[in-house]
């Protein structure tokens, strides 16, 4: 198969045709913008790691047993034929990068997010107004910088694991469909039959968090969703069934570094 060159588009395409083609140039670069307010790629997997982020707008990656969301300040790393499933939320102006699998081998193994670098994004973007199947010197250059900044960029945990027990992960998934839902540990636990000792103990073991704290994190990653959506503050506060939209100002605050206003004005 003749490997798809790579362009640079205004609808954006995050998954061209050479994804699974052996050789070709070490990356493949894609950019552009979408003019829909979302769109979903359904679970997939290809054979060259992929890099996805934005200049603006917010993803939803499912990878495995994680859930993690994606703003514009930062990207995720897919690794090789990991199954995946990708959500924009938003205007969305994006970029993807796929690395031809021998170039992997340094790369996470795991997928991961971490904060894009100005270095890292202007890369990607020469890249993608590359026209050739075969890179120069120069681009070649270019390449190494992609790689190297996967390689050596701080991970930064955007992600929301979840549990494998099945009446845990029932009780996570009724959760994340309802995340306003106002039910204590002892209530989650009776109605997903599980006790309130093994509820505590076993999603602290399966998800590094512990039943309350693994809640806090679904709805702040939530409200992401929903700022990038345009919704107001006030509303996405009491959507997720904080009491007052200082508590939910506050918490976002100490999580993100930044005030969900401030946040939502950047996108």
């Amino acid at each position: 198969m003749e490997i798809a060159k790579p362009c640079h588009i205004q609808e954006i395409t995050l998954q061209p045709e050479a994804t699974d083609q052996v050789g070709g140039p070490v990356i493949i670069a894609v950019a552009g913008t979408l003019e829909a307010e979302r769109f979903s790629v359904p679970m997939h997997r290809h054979g060259r790691g992929q890099l996805m982020g934005s200049m603006r707008g917010l993803l939803t990656v499912a990878v495995a047993s994680e859930n993690w969301v994606v703003p514009a300040s930062h990207a995720i790393w897919v690794p090789p034929d990991h199954l995946h499933t990708v959500d924009s939320h938003g205007a969305f102006h994006g970029w993807s990068v796929f690395v031809e699998e021998s170039a992997c081998s340094a790369l996470p193994t795991r997928a991961c997010t971490f904060r894009t670098s100005p270095l890292l994004r202007e890369s990607v973007l020469r890249a993608a107004t590359w026209d050739t199947d075969t890179l120069d010197a120069a681009q070649q250059h270019i390449a190494c910088v992609v790689l190297d900044e996967i390689h050596s960029t701080p991970v930064e945990a955007l992600g929301l694991p979840l549990p494998a027990e099945p009446r845990l992960m029932r009780i996570a998934r009724a959760f994340i469909s309802e995340p306003s839902n106002g039910r204590d540990l002892d209530a989650w636990a009776t109605w997903g039959a599980v006790s309130s000792r093994t509820l505590s103990r076993r999603f602290v073991q399966e998800t590094g968090f512990t039943f309350t704290a693994w809640r806090q994190r679904v709805r702040l990653l939530r409200a992401l969703e929903m700022l990038a959506a345009g919704e107001q503050v006030t509303t996405v506060a009491m959507d997720l069934g904080y009491s007052t939209a200082s508590a939910f100002i506050g918490l976002f605050h100490k999580t993100f570094g930044i005030t969900p206003a401030a946040y939502r004005r950047s996108l």
